[in-house]
């Protein structure tokens, strides 16, 4: 099968397996030796096959010729004859079915048809190719492509959006197994073989299959505090040991939260050739009735009224793009999709999203598909808050029009700092460019708040700094007073523990106070939360929730603030020769800074193309008190290797740590 030729010349030398991988609309190179010289009346054919049932009809049974005689679509040339054997040029055609083809060398007898027998170390797999200008995920750019389908490491972004911080991902597409395993989804999802070279349909079925919500897919989500069934979605490195499970035991794998579907569904589709990166976006929302208003109902108190409330804002939410030609759309839409395998709505039946349009999204285009309305609801929408009273009748007293959406971050390309591609998701909040977009998406149906509230002369920002896990959170409550006479306002803060989906957790206090702001001014309310009040109530989450509302007479007013505790971090270090096939060492350290035991510790270690996973377990880590846990690897692949640390507890989770070098061929 001429691996050593082939797989340089495709990029696919990486992948962990015996078999040759090779990407579609490009001619890739196979020997056959025959027991004599060809003559010229020889005629003979390679047959590649896929499925249970080929069929050349549906493109599973592709017959390739070396004379006049038709063959299929693909096509064939004798490249080189030397004695009894023949070298052959392949090449498939750009909209070939991807997947794992059997092939058979086949003599035309007077007799009939002689073929070889089946022997699967001549199997071959057939990829997308982004080098393909006629592929249907073609991309330009060099540096893009090494990127979005040959980095086998990867970033996504957590916390909010102006405390951010990252989380190393190894998408690991070139491990051993994890082909098989994404040829495996295809399979499982019943997916029709020759459907399988429709790019479209193959990312609409990934998007389904990466949750396992209806259709007995790959992860599980679960976005509660117990995961005592499956692993934590904070404990993993990566998506390798997710995929390997899946494929070994063919159950869904608990458990996955928004960064791990979008890690897993990353690895599928790169691994398949697809260009695709992850995504977050800070303060998401996800809009339960396909309009763009987020309806928060808050209690007399000014307390959430969590028990009515539908809608939901996340902190951040983590998806997909895949850069594709979109053939089923108007000119100018291509480019840059949205795909989501997070499971938060159905589309035609299951819980999957795109892809959309990312042009379509930013100019309001909602008539095309595939869900535009609910991606461009999650960076658009208007917050409306209401207040219920006691006969639960609901006025709707506030509206935040630029809460939403707050930034959209996906990895640079040259380093692991965010590259802020918001720009390419709306444009400036307030700008005529905007508004004409959010006018032409009410064409569509998709209706902002129209209502007319009285002026508001008061407002409220809440000031807080980031603070480590176990530290005092100082608050700044500033009230501005617009109007021209002073203003005295009962306010309310609440202050709750929340899952960064928004959803609260448990409450922590509410500190009623009054305060009495002059004309034309601003004035200020210290409040202090102590670790002692946050701390028991922290469990597995770490974000704090604050709401003030202020109450003047009859006007009402109300801020947000969502705030990620820092936790401390694992210390990796790497030691030993860099070099291809010799020996190396990976140190973790971390020491316990708080004065309590961290318990049930469980710490896995990950790297791309340098070692598969290893794991630990420390049961209990004292006040104060360190630990440290050595390994040894061989790298297989040269170039950028980073390996990921990360250790969860039962008391605290997503500890992270990575350390990276450069490893020589």
């Amino acid at each position: 099968m001429c691996q050593q030729t082939n797989e340089l010349q495709h990029k696919t030398a990486s992948y962990n397996t015996p078999n040759l991988v090779v990407r579609r609309g490009q001619e890739f190179l196979v020997r056959v030796t025959f027991n004599r010289p060809l003559e010229q009346s020889d005629d003979f054919q390679l047959e590649f096959l896929i499925g249970e049932d080929p069929s050349a009809s549906r493109g599973s049974l592709v017959v390739v010729t070396f004379n006049s005689r038709p063959g299929g679509p693909w096509s064939g040339q004798i490249v080189e004859s030397q004695g009894a054997t023949v070298t052959l040029g392949i090449t498939p055609t750009p909209d070939a079915i991807v997947g794992r083809f059997r092939t058979n060398v086949a003599i035309v007898m007077a007799t009939g048809m002689q073929r070889t027998n089946r022997d699967a170390a001549t199997d071959v797999y057939v990829l997308f190719n982004a080098w393909c200008k006629d592929d249907a995920v073609f991309l330009p750019n060099e540096a893009e492509r090494n990127e979005y389908v040959l980095n086998d490491h990867g970033v996504m972004y957590q916390g909010s959006f102006d405390a951010v911080t990252t989380c190393d991902w190894v998408y690991g597409q070139f491990e051993r197994g994890v082909l098989d395993a994404c040829i495996y989804i295809l399979d499982a999802s019943k997916m029709p073989i020759n459907d399988r070279g429709n790019i479209i349909k193959v990312i609409r079925m990934g998007s389904a299959m990466i949750n396992a919500q209806d259709d007995n897919g790959v992860c599980v989500g679960n976005w509660s505090d117990d995961y005592s069934m499956g692993r934590s979605p904070t404990s993993w490195t990566g998506s390798v040991q997710i995929l390997l499970q899946y494929t070994k035991t063919g159950i869904p794998v608990g458990y996955a939260q928004c960064w791990v579907f979008a890690g897993v569904f990353n690895t599928f589709l790169r691994t398949l050739g697809i260009p695709a990166r992850t995504v977050t976006n800070f303060v998401s929302a996800h809009d339960s009735n396909g309009n763009l208003k987020i309806d928060l109902i808050c209690l007399p108190d000014g307390l959430p009224d969590d028990q009515n409330t539908r809608d939901s804002i996340w902190n951040y939410h983590c998806w997909n793009e895949v850069f594709i030609r979109r053939d089923d759309l108007p000119p100018g839409l291509e480019g840059w999709q949205v795909v989501d395998a997070t499971p938060q709505e159905t589309s035609d039946g299951y819980f999957r999203c795109g892809p959309v349009s990312m042009i379509a999204v930013k100019e309001g285009l909602l008539c095309h598909p595939f869900d535009a309305g609910f991606v461009f609801s999650e960076v658009n929408s208007d917050v409306v808050f209401y207040k219920r009273d006691r006969y639960g009748t609901l006025t709707q007293y506030w509206v935040e029009t630029d809460y939403i959406g707050k930034a959209v971050y996906t990895k640079s390309l040259d380093s692991n700092s965010p590259n802020n591609i918001t720009q390419n998701y709306k444009y400036l909040p307030g700008s005529a460019e905007d508004q004409r977009t959010k006018d032409r998406a009410k064409e569509y149906g998709m209706e902002s708040d129209q209502s007319e509230l009285p002026e508001i002369t008061l407002s409220i920002i809440i000031n807080a700094r980031q603070v480590n896990l176990g530290q005092d959170v100082n608050l700044q409550v500033d009230f501005h007073n617009n109007s021209d006479v002073p203003k005295t306002v009962q306010a309310n803060l609440a202050c709750s523990v929340i899952f960064y989906t928004g959803v609260r957790a448990s409450h922590l206090k509410n500190h009623n106070f009054t305060i009495t702001v002059p004309a034309n001014q601003m004035k200020s309310e210290l409040v202090k939360l102590t670790a002692n009040e946050y701390m028991p109530y922290l469990g597995t989450q770490i974000c704090l929730h604050f709401i003030v509302t202020g109450q003047i007479e009859d006007e009402s007013v109300t801020a947000i603030k969502v705030l990620e505790l820092k936790i401390p971090t694992l210390t990796v270090t790497l030691s030993g020769l860099p070099q291809v096939r010799q020996q190396m060492f990976a140190n973790v350290t971390f020491t316990n800074p708080f004065n309590f035991a961290l318990k049930d510790c469980r710490l896995a270690m990950e790297g791309a193309g340098v070692m598969s996973e290893k794991r630990r377990l420390n049961k209990v880590i004292e006040p104060h008190a360190s630990i440290s846990w050595k390994e040894s690897f061989i790298p297989r692949l040269a170039g950028k290797r980073c390996i990921v640390a990360v250790m969860d507890c039962s008391n605290l989770c997503h500890l992270r740590g990575v350390a990276c070098v450069n490893i020589t061929p």
